[in-house]
């Protein structure tokens, strides 16, 4: 396996980033426009929150979410593939934790369900704890 192998889940966490982005603009730009908020008036995150739709926030907050814990995910996937531990029980993992990701989105931007959104979080949390658990077993014993 090589490392661009390796690092493809990587990469396609990034691009659902960049996706999230689009679709954060695509729905909060007209939402502010119909609400008659002015950009510069809107600074501070939160402050038109009630006259922007939970849907559209539902975004915004989910491209915020992407920025959190994923950046843990990141940094082990580039120290794994730098130091020489990439092997495909860590490329399954991964692939499987980048969409555990997509799928929090989806359901956090499409669903009010914050129950079911919690347990694909929750798992998605499960999966980097067990990749950052083999990583520790494999540089320190």
């Amino acid at each position: 396996m090589t490392n661009l192998d390796f690092l493809t889940p990587v990469l396609v966490l990034v691009l659902w980033t960049l996706i999230m982005w689009l679709w954060m603009y695509a729905t909060r730009i007209p939402a502010m426009t119909a609400a008659k908020i002015d950009p510069n008036d809107a600074r501070h995150p939160g402050t038109y929150s009630d006259k922007i739709p939970s849907n559209v926030r539902a975004v915004a907050d989910n491209y915020n979410h992407l920025h959190e814990q994923p950046t843990l995910f990141y940094a082990l996937m580039m120290f794994t593939a730098l130091t020489g531990g990439a092997t495909s029980t860590l490329l399954y993992l991964a692939f499987g934790y980048a969409g555990l990701r997509i799928l929090h989105s989806l359901i956090q931007v499409l669903s009010p369900n914050v129950t079911l959104r919690f347990l694909v979080f929750s798992l998605g949390t499960l999966v980097l704890f067990a990749m950052a658990i083999i990583e520790a077993l494999r540089v320190f014993l």
